[in-house]
């Protein structure tokens, strides 16, 4: 694009500029500068800052300067960005750091990579994080973040950390938890569960130690971070998956479900069959309502597939289980001298409270019996179809 072209765009599609700060005056003035050659549609928030930002803001009339009277974290001044974005009418923010790390003139990549997708997208500049110069703990946390982002929202990205993005305002959520570093982590995993897709554009970086101030409190924000990751990782294996299952069955015929999410999801045939036999396995062990949580858990441990797992894991839906629990009495009395005439008792509580063991035994037969019977059944399946497929 050319140099007209990005300020254009830029104007057209509503996009402005925020930059949160504190205590960069080293820097500051050489951000603002180099996005002014681009637009004026700038948001400076000033987070509460102790040296000369205050003085350095007052020589650009020219922009919206937000001065919060203390500082309370880079998460609390982007969300305070936001609602001023909106409020002055932007459909996307363009957030870019004031440590000097970020080049405005990679505003241009954003912009373009917008105007490509022609769809509500949040974009994340890529560092590459692999090349010299860049701080191991930075690499490190990185390699962290992209996992978790990954396992919480099925989306593979090479950096999830950096701070140069671009925001589609009317799509990210209007409420969020966390006032700090790890807002950053939070906003795009609720937006990606929100099905907004969430993708790299390549930047550059700068990492001068000489200038560079980074605020980042390695024990107190990596275990904010660690804390959030808890909890999003929850979230996702008790609702998001589960969501995202039903949704995809509903919005399909059965046939095309079985054909696309089960016949032609990832994996071989290997892989399937121990995917199938890992949830049957779960489904008929006695552990109430944390099927879904462990079946996901061990899916991801033994890298199998999490949908087939989920779905074979359902064996234990409430109509079934009275069935189960029967056969797991059934089965676990020849080991404990139990009473095997189960069929002919009321199936209740109390018949599994004073039979427990015989219970837990039996169960752990069945769910291994079955999950064999099952693994093998649908490996046989499998390597049938995918042979007529050749």
């Amino acid at each position: 694009m050319t140099f007209n072209e990005v300020q254009t765009a830029i104007s057209e599609r509503k996009i402005c500029i925020l930059i949160p700060t504190y205590n960069n005056e080293k820097t500051l003035k050489r951000v603002i500068n180099g996005v002014l050659e681009y637009t004026q549609n700038i948001i400076v928030i000033n987070d509460g800052s102790t040296d000369s930002t205050s003085e350095i803001l007052k020589n650009y009339s020219q922009i919206t300067v937000i001065n919060l009277p203390e500082n309370k974290g880079k998460g609390n001044a982007l969300k305070t960005g936001f609602r001023k974005a909106v409020k002055l009418g932007f459909n996307h923010a363009i957030t870019i750091d004031s440590d000097g790390q970020h080049y405005p003139d990679d505003i241009p990549v954003f912009v373009e990579a917008l105007l490509d997708e022609k769809m509500d997208i949040l974009l994340i500049g890529n560092r590459n994080m692999t090349q010299d110069g860049i701080p191991k703990k930075s690499s490190f946390g990185n390699r962290f973040s992209n996992f978790w982002f990954w396992f919480e929202t099925g989306i593979k990205l090479e950096d999830t950390q950096s701070g140069y993005r671009l925001y589609p305002l009317h799509k990210i959520p209007k409420k969020y938890f966390t006032p700090k570093f790890e807002f950053e982590i939070e906003i795009i995993v609720r937006t990606a569960w929100r099905r907004i897709p969430v993708k790299n554009v390549p930047i550059k970086v700068l990492y001068d130690p000489a200038e560079r101030v980074s605020h980042f409190r390695p024990f107190k924000d990596f275990t904010r971070i660690s804390i959030l990751n808890t909890i999003l990782v929850a979230i996702t294996l008790v609702y998001i998956i589960p969501r995202n299952f039903i949704h995809n069955f509903r919005k399909k015929s059965l046939k095309k479900f079985i054909q696309e999410d089960i016949l032609e999801s990832e994996g071989t045939p290997r892989i399937k069959a121990f995917s199938i036999a890992l949830g049957v396995f779960v489904g008929f062990l006695p552990f109430g309502g944390y099927h879904t949580l462990l079946v996901i858990s061990l899916s991801v441990l033994f890298k199998l597939n999490k949908v087939l797992a989920f779905v074979a894991s359902n064996v234990s839906l409430p109509p079934f289980v009275p069935f189960i629990i029967a056969a797991a009495l059934f089965l676990g009395a020849p080991f404990v001298n139990g009473d095997s005439n189960i069929f002919s008792q009321d199936l209740n509580f109390d018949l599994v409270k004073n039979n427990l063991l015989q219970y837990v035994i039996g169960s752990l037969i069945l769910a291994t019996s079955m999950s064999v019977i099952s693994g093998i059944a649908t490996f046989l399946f499998l390597n049938k179809v995918h042979s007529k497929h050749q």
